[in-house]
C-alpha cells in the first residue's frame, strides 16, 4: 500500500485541507498500530505522510516556509493523529509544536538557523537527569542526559532545559536548541518497556560537550513572562499573536488531545463491536442491549464533549492573545492557567470515555493481548503516570494562583 498516492496533498493547504488530510491517515495508523509499538515510534511512511501533507509545518513561521495556521488547527489535525495512533499523536505533536515555542521566545539569529531545516522538528524539552553547563566565549559548553524526550526519532533539533549558574550563584533554567549531529538518541523505548504509548518515540538524550551559541539559549520562563508594551521576541519578528508563546495551557492541552484521540478511537470500536452478542442473558444483539446502549451513549458522550472542551479552551486562548494586540489586557499568567483548568476537565472527560470503554466491552472485545480497547487503555494507563495527568495537582495550582499566590506547577 503507498500511502502518499492514496491520500490528497495540496501544496497550500488550508486549515480544514490539514484536517482532512489527517483522518486520511486514519486507517493506515491504525493498521501499522502493531509494526509502530516495536518500532517505538512512527514509521517512514508514515514520517513521509507527514511532511508531504505539510503537518509539520502548521506552528512553523510563514517567514521561514512555514503555514501559520494556528493552535486551533493545530489540535485538531493533532487529534485526528491520535485517534489513528494515541502513541504516534503524542510523538507528532511532541516533536512538531516546538516550532511554537521556538518561535516565539528565541531572538532572530536563532531562528534563521534552525528553521533552515525541512522539516523542523524538535523532540520534547525535559529537565535533565543530570547536566553541566559551562560559560565560554560566545555561549556554552552543554553536556548531559536528558529522559523521555518525546518525539525525538526524526527530530532536526532538540530543546532540552538544564540550570545556569548566575553572577550571584544562583541557578536558573535556561531552554536551549542544539542540531541533531550535536546530541545522540539513546535506544531505551518501544514495546516491553513501558505498558503503553509504545510508538512515542520518548527516548533518553545525551550530550556530550557540545558547543551553544549564546542566542542559542533564553531563560526558561515561558510560563509566567510578562510581555511588557512589546510582547516576546516572537511576536516582535512575525506580528503575529500566535507566537506570544504562553505555554501553561498548551503545554497540557499537547498531553491531552493524545487522551482525546484515544478516546474518540474507543468510541470508534465500541461502535464496531456493537453488532456482537451482549455477554449476559438474553443473549441479543449488543445494539438491541439497553445496558450496552447505555455504556455505548456515555462513550460517544464524553468523548465528543471532551474534544469539544480542548478546542474551545485552545480558541479561548487564542481570542486572549488576540485580544491584546487589540488593545485589551494584557493575557496573563492567571489566565493561561484558568484555561488550563478546563483542558484539564477535557482530559478527565476522555479518560472517563476509555474506561467505560474498557471496562464493558468485555475480556474478549478488551482484555486480550492483541484488542484495540486494549492498547488504548493501556496508552490511557501510560498517560496517567505523566507529571502533567496529575491533575489534582494542576488544579491545585489553578487555585493557588486565583487566590494571588504564586504560581508553582
Amino acid at each position: 500500500m503507498s500511502l502518499l498516492q492514496d491520500t490528497p496533498v495540496t501544496d497550500s493547504p488550508t486549515a480544514d485541507d490539514l484536517v482532512a488530510y489527517a483522518r486520511g491517515l486514519r486507517d493506515r495508523l491504525r493498521e501499522l498500530q502493531p509494526e509502530h509499538a516495536k518500532l517505538g515510534t512512527y514509521s517512514q511512511e508514515i514520517h513521509d505522510a507527514f511532511v508531504a501533507g505539510r503537518l509539520y509545518d502548521i506552528l512553523r513561521p510563514k517567514k521561514y516556509g512555514g503555514l501559520e495556521l494556528g493552535l486551533e488547527t493545530y489540535f485538531k489535525v493533532a487529534v485526528e493523529i491520535s485517534r489513528g495512533d494515541p502513541g504516534v499523536g503524542w510523538s507528532w505533536e511532541l516533536g512538531s509544536s516546538h516550532a511554537y515555542q521556538f518561535a516565539s521566545h528565541f531572538p532572530e539569529r536563532a531562528q534563521e538557523e534552525a528553521f533552515a531545516a525541512e522539516p523542523f522538528i524538535s523532540a520534547s524539552r525535559a529537565f535533565p537527569q543530570k547536566a553541566t553547563v559551562t560559560l565560554v566565549e560566545g555561549g556554552y559548553r552543554l553536556s548531559g542526559r536528558w529522559d523521555y524526550n518525546s518525539g525525538c526519532t526524526f527530530s532536526t533539533h532538540f530543546m532540552p532545559v538544564a540550570f545556569v549558574e548566575q553572577p550571584d550563584g544562583s541557578k536558573k533554567p535556561f531552554m536551549f536548541i542544539l542540531p541533531r549531529e550535536d546530541f545522540t538518541i539513546i535506544d531505551d523505548w518501544g514495546e516491553g518497556r513501558t505498558i503503553g504509548l509504545h510508538a512515542s518515540s520518548s527516548n533518553s538524550i545525551e550530550i556530550d560537550d557540545a558547543f551553544v551559541a549564546s542566542y542559542n539559549a533564553v531563560p526558561f520562563n515561558f510560563k509566567d513572562i510578562e510581555w511588557g508594551a512589546d510582547g516576546t521576541p516572537g511576536y516582535q519578528l512575525h506580528e503575529n499573536p500566535l507566537y506570544l508563546g504562553r505555554t501553561s495551557s498548551i503545554f497540557i492541552a499537547g498531553l491531552t488531545q493524545t487522551m482525546v484521540g484515544c478516546a474518540l478511537a474507543c468510541m470508534d470500536e465500541y461502535e464496531r463491536l456493537m453488532d456482537r452478542g451482549s455477554s449476559f442473558p438474553p443473549r441479543i444483539p449488543r445494539s438491541e442491549s439497553p445496558e450496552y446502549q447505555l455504556w455505548y451513549g456515555k462513550v460517544v458522550s464524553l468523548a465528543e464533549a471532551s474534544e469539544a472542551l480542548l478546542l474551545a479552551a485552545v480558541r479561548e486562548f487564542a481570542e486572549r492573545n488576540q485580544a491584546w494586540v487589540d488593545g485589551g489586557p494584557e493575557f496573563t499568567t492567571r489566565d493561561d492557567v484558568r484555561i488550563r483548568g478546563q483542558i484539564v476537565q477535557a482530559a478527565r472527560l476522555s479518560q472517563e470515555a476509555i474506561d467505560v470503554a474498557f471496562s464493558t466491552a468485555g475480556t474478549t472485545s478488551a482484555g486480550l493481548a492483541g484488542t484495540k480497547l486494549g492498547k488504548y487503555y493501556t496508552d490511557a494507563a501510560m498517560y496517567r503516570t505523566h507529571i502533567g495527568a496529575q491533575h489534582d495537582v494542576l488544579l491545585a495550582s489553578l487555585g493557588r494562583v486565583l487566590l494571588g499566590q504564586p504560581l508553582t506547577m
